[in-house]
């Protein structure tokens, strides 16, 4: 692990922090706090973040990475659900790297209520009025027991975010990159590839957490793309991906005849879709489903968010 700069935070310097604020993690919450200094320097190198642009950071915590983001010279919205930890964060800044304390504005909510561009602060301005920038970026420290959830909203919401760099459980990242047919391959999978083309980018040991995680770590990368070419909406192709993955082991025929109203009518979709009947949702890419999804039966009103 790499000491702490003047102005990053260091192991103690999270620990002196939590006492003084009052601060236990909580599981509920999925708080582990980064408390080495080469580690935010590592994701804030690999999620690419230049001076002067905007990133948005979920999960903020006691500040370890917003700092090395503000290192960079980006800007940074960071959005807190605690509204302790919210409310010290702009004090933190401005004690240990007060030359970058308008660069950062702090959202106390959760993040899943982020609904676009509005719902998100804006900067102080020079003049009169503030400045209000929408990210184009996303870094972030998520929780675990909300990543996915997290991810796919901001990824709708904000249209703005062309690239993403997040730090998850193991598994989970491995199963928003996986490929189609692999074993890890499910809904985050195929709903992540409706925006973006995902990557593993690193893994994290637990050492640098506190508390340390019972898990493995890793650093996913999200490049935004546009999503396939279709007359059916984001919520009917997505309605397909959440009925084919409900029970993996069975065939499209079978998985989606309460989609379609019945197997009969499921296998029509499919094949006037180009699809074997026969597969299993884990062999299709989002295409595919958005394929299907064209040909929703018109009684259908089985809509996924």
């Amino acid at each position: 692990m790499t000491s702490a700069s003047p102005g990053l935070l260091g192991a103690s310097d999270v620990r002196r922090l939590a006492d003084t604020l009052g601060v236990r993690p909580t599981k509920t919450l999925g708080q582990n706090f980064v408390h080495d200094a080469g580690t935010v320097r590592r994701i804030a190198r690999v999620g690419g973040v230049q001076a002067g642009e905007t990133v948005l950071e979920v999960g903020p915590g006691l500040g370890s990475l917003t700092l090395a983001l503000l290192e960079t010279g980006a800007r940074v919205i960071a959005v807190e659900i605690d509204p302790v930890l919210a409310a010290a964060l702009p004090g933190t800044v401005s004690d240990r790297m007060p030359e970058a304390a308008d660069r950062l504005v702090v959202l106390e909510a959760d993040a899943m209520t982020v609904t676009g561009p509005d719902s998100l602060p804006a900067f102080p301005s020079a003049g009169e009025g503030a400045e209000r920038t929408a990210p184009s970026r996303l870094v972030a420290n998520l929780p675990y027991n909300v990543a996915v959830p997290v991810l796919l909203t901001l990824l709708r919401a904000l249209p703005s975010l062309r690239e993403v760099l997040v730090m998850v459980q193991l598994e989970v990242a491995e199963r928003i990159a996986a490929p189609p047919g692999s074993r890890t391959y499910g809904v985050p999978s195929v709903k992540s590839a409706w925006y973006a083309q995902a990557s593993l980018a690193g893994t994290i040991g637990r050492a640098v957490f506190w508390p340390m995680p019972n898990v493995d770590s890793a650093l996913v990368r999200l490049v935004r793309r546009d999503p396939p070419s279709t007359t059916a909406s984001r919520e009917e192709v997505f309605a397909v991906i959440d009925a084919a993955f409900a029970q993996r082991r069975k065939t499209l025929r079978a998985a989606l005849s309460g989609w379609a109203g019945s197997a009969p009518r499921a296998e029509q979709a499919l094949r006037a879709a180009g699809v074997d009947p026969s597969l299993r949702g884990e062999r299709l890419d989002v295409t595919d489903f958005a394929r299907i999804a064209r040909h929703l039966p018109a009684d259908s009103d089985t809509l996924a968010p």
